[in-house]
């Protein structure tokens, strides 16, 4: 080009120059889309695409270069790779929340995976019982393990604790009083209350006691012709101290029995092993619920138990009986997926030995500080270089939870990274922040005292080669 002569800007196109679907599906740019999406997708997409370019073309906004062929198939397949991701797309969770709700929880152990591929894809005995050769329930597919892990004389599961609850409240307590302490109107996530669920239920609260001190004086004092259950909520996700009193199981079913009134307790989280045993703090278990003679007790499968989401029901065979043939059990029920996973899980439970190597949750829970302080040195100097001179990343000890409403004053001793932006550099945490979620793998940190915090506890040293080379599309 001779010196001095400028660009001459490529001329604009009109309408009619815009090529037809038909040319455009012949031409080879198109044929490898076609093969791997279907005529029917790249159609509708192509469709898409030119009327795109014909607006732009009648405002006047169209140059000749966006008509090339092999210019169209290119945003025809950016637009169906977006279409074909999954919705559901797995996350690096760095957010210092171990069981975290927004994130699924629970992770399941190799043995549930296998498991649920398993069941997945070849017909399995659901609901047939293979020594009658007739049909069965299928609860009694994990009843077994669960009477034998918890104490309880039979057991059922439904879709989430929630749905436990609900069930055992409709089937117990319709159209009659329910007896529950004013400290334990818990409400979980999602502004879910409980009692909404018991209006739900068809049941009536009866609150007693006040929201720091119920004594079993106020429980006697409540009690009535209409009254059908009491009730004990576990108080998972929050704590009220200072001048406080509740009454112990043991007391409220010494009540019950009394009274002829069966005591249900929700313990939510619901741990079946002592968590002292690693060093953990203490979760009241199913079992001691059992052991103090609770009638009922419904607790989560995808907490501290590790498992799939479930909501599981353990106590008194003649109540369990009850709840089964209760029409709500139906629309409550689990999927065999549910329940192969669940199964593999529980049976874990039997060798409590090896649980903390073999069970997800609790691994992580227990992985030594040491561990995550020689894995954030290994991943500083790749981060800091990404990074560049616009931030600072150093090693750092970190406080992280349990999550999903366990232990909710406990703190969880970690280790990770922390970021800083470098004053003068033009550098925003809530940009980086948003730059590590639109990673190929997204990455969930959390942003607190003007810093971006990386917790390692949840990333597995075999993730840390995928962790490190998707850092190359980081777009700041």
């Amino acid at each position: 080009m001779p010196a001095g002569e400028k660009l001459r800007p490529l001329p604009r196109a009109q309408a009619t120059d815009i090529p037809s679907v038909d040319k455009l599906l012949r031409g080879p740019p198109l044929q490898e889309l076609l093969a791997r999406h279907g005529h029917t997708a790249v159609t509708a997409t192509l469709r898409a695409q030119l009327a795109q370019l014909r607006r732009a073309a009648l405002a006047g906004e169209l140059d000749q270069g966006g008509l090339e062929e092999s210019a169209i198939a290119a945003a025809v397949a950016a637009q169906l790779a977006d279409a074909a991701r999954p919705a559901l797309r797995p996350v690096f969770n760095l957010s210092g929340t171990v069981l975290h709700t927004n994130l699924g929880r629970a992770l399941l152990p190799a043995a549930a995976v296998d498991a649920v591929v398993q069941a997945m894809s070849a017909p399995v005995n659901l609901e047939y019982d293979l020594a009658a050769g007739s049909r069965g329930e299928r609860d009694t597919l994990i009843e077994r393990t669960l009477c034998e892990l918890t104490g309880a004389a039979a057991a059922l599961v439904v879709n989430n604790n929630a749905a436990a609850v609900l069930l055992m409240l409709s089937g117990l307590a319709s159209r009659r009083e329910v007896l529950v302490s004013r400290g334990e109107l818990i409400e979980i996530g999602g502004s879910f209350r409980l009692p909404d669920i018991m209006r739900r239920a068809g049941a009536r609260l009866i609150e007693v006691g006040t929201t720091n001190r119920t004594h079993l004086a106020d429980y006697e004092q409540a009690l009535g012709p209409r009254s059908a259950l009491l009730m004990k909520v576990h108080t998972s996700n929050y704590a009220i101290t200072g001048f406080t009193a509740s009454v112990p199981l043991g007391e409220l079913v010494r009540l019950g029995q009394a009274r002829g009134i069966p005591v249900a307790v929700d313990l939510g989280s619901g741990s079946l092993v002592d968590l002292r045993r690693w060093q953990l703090p203490a979760e009241p278990t199913v079992r001691e619920a059992i052991a103090a003679g609770a009638d009922l007790v419904a607790f989560s499968g995808d907490k501290l138990l590790g498992g799939p989401q479930a909501g599981l029901l353990v106590g008194r065979a003649d109540l369990i009986k009850r709840l089964r043939r209760d029409p709500l059990k139906r629309a409550l029920r689990v999927g065999k997926l549910t329940l192969a996973a669940l199964d593999a899980v529980l049976t874990l439970y039997r060798a409590p030995e090896h649980l903390a190597e073999r069970l997800t949750t609790l691994r992580l829970l227990t992985r030594p500080v040491s561990d995550l302080q020689t894995q954030a040195a290994r991943l500083r100097a790749p981060l800091q270089r990404v990074l560049g001179e616009r931030y600072e990343v150093a090693e750092s000890p970190l406080v992280g939870q349990i999550g999903s409403g366990a232990l909710p004053l406990e703190q969880l001793p970690s280790y990770g990274l922390a970021v800083r932006a470098i004053k003068g550099k033009h550098a925003s945490l809530a940009q980086l922040e948003e730059a590590l979620r639109a990673l190929p793998r997204p990455v969930i940190s959390r942003i607190a005292d003007r810093t971006l915090w990386l917790d390692l506890r949840c990333l597995e040293p075999e993730e840390e080669t995928e962790f490190t080379a998707q850092l190359q599309a980081l777009r700041l």
